[in-house]
C-alpha cells in the first residue's frame, strides 16, 4: 500500500469509529483489532506490517483528531524490549495488555552510585525456585507510582566482570517491599521518584533473556529509549504547546512583534536547522538493517534533541524578553519559556547523559580509542569501591 493509501484507510476507519467519549478500554481494545496500535508490527501483536514512515503517518492521523492509541511500536518500551527478546510466552502475556494501555511500566535502571555507568549496578537479585528475590535501590525513575511493572537490571552473579553477571527482568511494582518516594524536580513536579525494593519476588518466567545476559538486552532497551527520547521530547507542562520546530517559534515571534528582527530569524534558521538534519538522521537510522550502525545513529539523535530543546529555550527566551523571567498561571507564556529551559537538562541526562553519547559516537563512528578500562576483566567482587 502507499502511504496515501494509508492515510485514507485511517482517516475513514477513525471518521466511522472515533468516538471522543468512548470507553478507554473498548476504544484501546478496537484499535488494537483493526492493526493501529502498532502499525509496523505483526497483526498478533497489534499491528499491519507497514512501514516505520507508514506507521508514523498512522500516528499523526490519529493525533490530529486527538485519538489515543496508535504508536506503541515506537512508544511502548516493555513490549518493544519483549517483542525483540522475549520468549513466545512473554510476548503473548505481556505485550497485549502493555500496548492496549491495560498495564503501566516504568524503567529500573539508575542507582545512587550507577548512573552513566550502569554497569555498576548494585541491586541483587539471587534465585530461590520459581522466583528471584530482589534487593536493592533504584532513582530517577519515571512513572513509578502508577507502574504495573518496572523494566529491571539487577545482579545475579557478583564472580565475573561487571558486563557479565547482570540479568534483565520485567519486575512486578505493585508488591510488598516495594516502597516509590517522589523527588521534587527543580521544575515544581515530581515525575521521578526513588525505589526501595527489599526481598521483593519476580518470577523466573520474566527474566527477558539468559541470567547474566541482561547488558545485551539493556543495551536494546536503551536504544528503544533514545529513539522515544528523540521522537517525542517533552516540551511544556500541557503537551501541544510550544514545540520545538520553526512555525512554533515564528508564531512566537510574530506575536510579541520581533519577526522583523534580523537577529531573531537567524535564531530560528539556526534552530530549525539543527532539527532538520535531526529528523534526516532519524530517517536514517530507521532505515538501515545494521543494528550497530542504528544504536549508533540513535545515540546522535538523542545528543540533537538535547541541543534541540537546549537552543530552542534559549531563542524563546531571547524572543520573549524580561517575560521569560516570569512562570505561573498569570504568565502563561513565560511559564512555557521558563519551564523549556529548566526541562531541558531532563533530555540531556535520561537515556544515557550526553556526554556518554559523545563516547559511543566518538568510538564507533570517529575511531577514537576507547577510554581505558583497568578493572574491564575484574570479577565484580574484587573491584575496589
Amino acid at each position: 500500500m502507499t502511504d496515501d493509501d494509508i492515510r485514507t484507510e485511517v482517516r475513514q476507519w477513525l471518521a466511522q469509529n472515533w468516538d471522543p467519549g468512548a470507553d478507554r478500554a473498548e476504544w484501546a481494545q478496537r484499535v488494537f483489532d483493526a492493526g493501529w496500535s502498532a502499525p509496523s508490527w505483526e497483526p498478533e501483536w497489534g499491528g499491519r506490517g507497514l512501514s516505520d514512515p507508514q506507521s508514523r503517518i498512522v500516528a499523526a492521523e490519529f493525533a490530529a483528531v486527538g485519538a489515543r492509541g496508535a504508536g506503541a511500536d515506537r512508544a511502548d518500551m516493555l513490549a518493544c524490549t519483549v517483542r525483540d527478546l522475549g520468549t513466545d510466552e512473554q510476548k503473548e502475556r505481556l505485550i497485549p495488555p502493555s500496548v492496549r494501555g491495560e498495564t503501566r511500566w516504568c524503567l529500573l535502571y539508575s542507582e545512587p552510585g550507577a548512573g552513566s555507568d550502569l554497569a555498576g549496578l548494585r541491586t541483587r537479585a539471587e534465585r530461590d525456585g520459581d522466583d528471584w528475590i530482589v534487593t536493592g535501590q533504584k532513582v530517577w525513575t519515571s512513572f513509578a507510582t502508577t507502574a504495573d511493572y518496572g523494566l529491571l537490571v539487577a545482579r545475579t552473579d557478583f564472580d565475573v566482570p561487571k558486563h557479565q553477571g547482570i540479568s534483565f527482568f520485567i519486575f512486578p511494582m505493585r508488591q510488598a517491599g516495594v516502597e516509590v518516594r517522589p523527588i521534587h524536580q527543580i521544575t515544581g513536579e515530581s515525575e521521578f521518584n526513588e525505589v526501595f525494593i527489599t526481598d521483593a519476588r519476580v518470577p523466573h518466567a520474566n527474566l527477558v533473556g539468559e541470567a547474566g545476559g541482561g547488558w545485551s538486552v539493556l543495551q536494546l532497551a536503551l536504544a528503544h529509549e533514545r529513539r522515544l527520547m528523540g521522537d517525542l521530547a517533552r516540551t511544556s507542562k500541557s503537551s501541544g504547546e510550544l514545540k520545538p520546530d520553526a512555525d512554533s517559534l515564528i508564531t512566537m515571534a510574530r506575536a510579541a512583534g520581533r519577526l522583523a528582527d534580523s537577529h531573531i530569524r537567524q535564531e530560528i534558521a539556526v534552530a530549525e536547522g539543527y532539527a532538520a538534519v535531526n529528523r534526516w538522521n532519524t530517517l536514517r537510522a530507521k532505515s538501515t538493517r545494521d543494528k550497530a550502525e542504528a544504536a549508533t545513529l540513535l545515540s546522535l539523535g538523542k545528543i540533537a534533541m538535547s541541543r534541540i530543546l537546549h537552543e530552542t529555550a534559549r531563542v524563546q527566551t531571547a524572543i520573549v524578553g524580561p517575560e521569560a523571567m516570569l512562570c505561573g498561571t498569570d504568565s502563561p507564556i513565560g511559564d512555557a519559556v521558563t519551564f523549556r529551559t529548566l526541562n531541558a537538562y531532563f533530555t540531556s541526562i535520561g537515556g544515557g547523559t550526553d556526554q556518554i553519547q559523545r563516547n559511543i559516537v566518538g568510538e564507533r563512528v570517529l575511531g577514537l580509542p576507547r577510554e581505558p578500562e583497568p578493572y574491564r576483566d575484574t570479577a565484580f567482587r574484587d573491584l575496589p569501591h
